[in-house]
């Protein structure tokens, strides 16, 4: 049996598995879920993930993986080459630490301002099964932690090619693919973000990231 990745080109969460599996070159098939038209929400849908959240990744065996933590720690422990979350105890702690930092200020930040101001997501706050209604201050707030990150990212930046242990790494994945959402909501490096615009344009070279 083929591996099965569920996808949606446009959604970021699923961008960043695509790019981890194009990065350690696994075959696979790609199912591509509607997000759009809240095909993750469909029974169909449900069967494979519960938490009507994109990605999912089914493997050989027919176990499913459905979500980003996942689908990188099954990754990782079975292609460990390219290393993507470090090959020493230090490398390792490093990379978890800025993996675990963007994804609670960066892409959170962003979700929030999102999902808590578009007209399109009323009583969608937040992804999975349940329905949540917006909170206004929390869209202010997500972009505030945005605007927040992308300053401590940029001089966190200076002199370095990579985020962390001097390697790329999912931290980098996830940034790179958080920076280029928040377009979404209207931010993006400008000229106080020299040393970001150089780090998204050197991962550029990488033919995962054109996925």
């Amino acid at each position: 049996m083929t591996m099965i990745f569920y996808d949606f080109k446009m959604a970021p969460s699923p961008r960043r598995a695509r790019i981890i599996l194009a990065e350690k070159n696994i075959p696979h098939q790609t199912v591509q879920i509607d997000m759009m038209k809240n095909e993750q929400m469909g029974d169909a849908y449900r069967a494979i993930n519960p938490n009507c959240t994109v990605p999912a990744l089914k493997l050989d065996d027919g176990t499913i993986l459905t979500d980003n933590a996942g689908i990188t720690a099954w990754v990782e422990a079975n292609y460990p080459e390219p290393p993507l979350t470090g090959t020493t105890p230090l490398a390792k702690a490093e990379i978890a630490s800025w993996q675990a930092k963007i994804e609670a200020e960066f892409a959170m930040g962003v979700a929030h301002a999102l999902r808590n101001a578009n007209p399109a997501m009323k009583g969608r706050a937040l992804p999975g099964p349940y329905d949540y209604e917006q909170i206004p201050a929390l869209a202010e707030r997500g972009l505030n932690q945005t605007d927040h990150f992308m300053e401590s990212l940029e001089s966190h930046l200076d002199g370095k090619e990579f985020i962390a242990a001097d390697q790329f790494s999912v931290a980098d994945i996830t940034a790179a693919v958080t920076l280029d959402f928040a377009r979404v909501v209207k931010r993006k490096p400008d000229d106080r973000h020299a040393n970001i615009k150089r780090w998204r344009a050197s991962l550029d070279e990488r033919p995962s990231f054109a996925l």
